[in-house]
């Protein structure tokens, strides 16, 4: 691998280290998921539909309240992208066995394996960043990912971890 780039000591509040930060967000997601996206693209779907289908597949049988709360998405959003997912033969929903009015969302046998193939190459560049990193530096990002990411989506994060929210946290 090619030098990494460290932020001067000491000076992680500078303006030039916060940019560097952005900076290096913006290249790792672009990079991280351009053969997602590639992959997404021969499908004629987006990172919008992938975004369903992954929590979709961590969480099978969600249903759409909680599933707009961690995508963050309205329900009009929503239903563009999970009326293709149908469409496409990729993901179904029923209604709940105990209120009628819920839709309970599964990927299809094909929406899981085409899930999969996503997954497995984004595991694949994760884990090798992470082995490359160390324990330390995998804290480090997970902890600074949560400061970022602010007091609604680290709930949304806990629910989707299978933790509790915390006491007195917005659901």
């Amino acid at each position: 691998m090619t030098d990494i780039v460290l932020p001067p000591r000491d000076q992680f509040l500078r303006e030039e280290t916060i940019r560097g930060g952005m900076d290096l967000l913006f290249f790792a997601n672009t990079r991280h998921l351009k053969h997602a996206d590639e992959t997404l693209a021969e499908l004629g779907l987006g990172r919008a539909h992938h975004r369903v289908m992954y929590f979709v597949a961590r969480r099978p049988g969600i249903t759409v309240r909680p599933l707009l709360a961690i995508l963050g998405i309205t329900k009009q959003s929503f239903g563009r992208v999970s009326k293709h997912l149908i469409d496409k033969g990729l993901m179904e929903q029923r209604t709940g066995d105990v209120d009628r009015r819920q839709r309970l969302l599964t990927l299809t046998a094909e929406g899981a394996a085409l899930e999969k193939v996503i997954f497995d190459d984004l595991h694949d560049n994760v884990a090798r960043a992470f082995s490359a990193s160390g324990g330390e530096a995998v804290t480090g990002f997970w902890t600074v990912l949560q400061h970022l990411m602010g007091e609604e989506a680290r709930v949304q994060f806990r629910m989707v971890q299978g933790l509790p929210a915390p006491d007195g946290a917005c659901r």
